[in-house]
């Protein structure tokens, strides 16, 4: 059934199907026109379809919204979306705005707002959902929240600039890292750098990861020195240090010295290698195991929360010491194998030792074929005495591959 009436922020998100059923892409931001003495209407959808391309989906070529989806007629115009003037978006501008409410009851905040269809077919704005400014000493009360119609509330634009990002932080909790960082280039860079303020550590280091290194470095300077030493303590270790390359030398030593030494040395290492070879693009924390390990015990240490999928998709059996830099380079043993053989097996019988390591100095164009060749997740990197000393995945390989505006509008 199709709904009269949606608050904005639950769009986010929703597939949008076309008349067969077929989901032709998702809900990105709603657009939004404002008008001389009426409430604003809404004049379509940024939409992304396939290949991360954002194109606008008018409000006339929607035929239903219901629940978590939006129904359209089927014709979708494939050029890039460009913003017009006189249009503002939904999530990206709107919600966090301050507000005056005509009752004389002081300041809030829009969280969110409902847009109804009209009898003529229109969706305009029917209802502000605000939060009111919080009246307590208390250091974490929050205001009370009410629903108010438009001509009851006057935008206070000349603090556009300003504006409280915590709407903004609950609209995106729900994103994975990787959409979170598309949306964020979506942003104001004002609005972008105070979003990833707001973010706890955890959040914020898993969104650097996903960000090209303009952005990066811009959310960055406006980190204090702890609290950015923190956030790449979080961060996997060739990350890291990729960040960090593209800092200031005394910068990027006040930072080492402030992280936890461990993490540290373990960048120190990955910063002795160029950028575009193995050796700079390895991450130097894959499971290692003996040849003596079980099956048993292998796939306790790949159903670690804490294991990136990409790292869990086999382990690598070395002479010991098993921690990087391991002993010498063994083989490596692949999950479907593990699956497939009794738990009490030893991985020194299920060793695939055809897959060769590659040295530190090779270049990523020969690390691009040797994955596509053999249809490899990962290669194991090793010192000039065989001895482990880290993995190259192959996303890692893609985010050196692919252009750095690759999430942008822009071809």
């Amino acid at each position: 059934m199709s709904a009269t009436r949606v608050f904005v922020a639950r769009l986010t998100g929703c597939g949008v199907f076309d008349p067969q059923g077929d989901r032709v892409g998702k809900v990105i931001d709603v657009l939004m026109a404002y008008r001389a003495t009426q409430p604003p209407r809404a004049t379509g959808f940024i939409i992304e379809i396939s290949g991360r391309r954002r194109v606008f989906l008018p409000v006339a070529r929607v035929t239903a919204i219901a629940p978590g989806q939006l129904m359209s007629n089927g014709f979708i115009d494939l050029r890039r979306f460009s913003q017009r003037g006189q249009e503002v978006r939904a999530i990206a501008q709107m919600l966090g705005r301050k507000v005056t409410l005509l009752d004389g009851s002081g300041i809030a905040t829009i969280e969110d707002f409902s847009i109804e269809k009209t009898k003529r077919g229109d969706w305009v704005l029917a209802e502000l959902f605000v939060r009111k400014a919080k009246n307590s000493a208390l250091p974490f009360a929050k205001g009370s929240t009410l629903f108010v119609n438009w001509n009851d509330a006057s935008e206070n634009h000349e603090n556009s600039a300003d504006q409280d990002a915590r709407q903004l932080l609950s609209t995106v909790a729900d994103l994975r890292p990787a959409d979170l960082a598309t949306a964020m280039l979506e942003l104001p860079e004002d609005r972008m750098i105070a979003l990833a303020e707001g973010l706890d550590d955890e959040r914020l280091a898993d969104l650097l990861e996903e960000l090209p290194e303009e952005e990066q470095l811009e959310i960055m300077k406006g980190l204090d020195d702890d609290r950015a030493a923190e956030v790449l303590d979080l961060m996997g270790p060739d990350d890291a240090a990729d960040l960090m390359a593209n800092l200031s030398a005394e910068r990027t030593e006040t930072l080492l010295d402030l992280m936890d030494p461990e993490e540290a040395e373990d960048i120190r290492s990955l910063l002795k290698y160029g950028p575009y070879t193995a050796g700079g693009m390895m991450t130097p924390e894959p499971i290692i195991c003996a040849a003596d390990t079980t099956v048993a015990e292998a796939m306790a240490l790949i159903r670690r929360k804490e294991v990136e999928s990409v790292l869990a998709a086999q382990v690598f059996v070395t002479l010991p010491p098993y921690e990087t830099p391991a002993g010498k380079y063994l083989g490596v043993v692949h999950f479907q194998k593990l699956l497939r053989y009794p738990p009490h097996q030893s991985l020194s019988s299920l060793l695939d030792t055809e897959q060769q390591a590659i040295g530190v100095n090779t270049p990523i164009a020969q690390i691009h074929r040797d994955l596509a060749a053999y249809d490899l997740i990962a290669l194991p990197v090793v010192d000039e005495r065989n001895h482990l000393l880290g993995v190259v995945t192959v996303d890692d390989v893609l985010d050196h591959l692919l252009p750095q505006d690759w999430r942008s509008e822009e071809e």
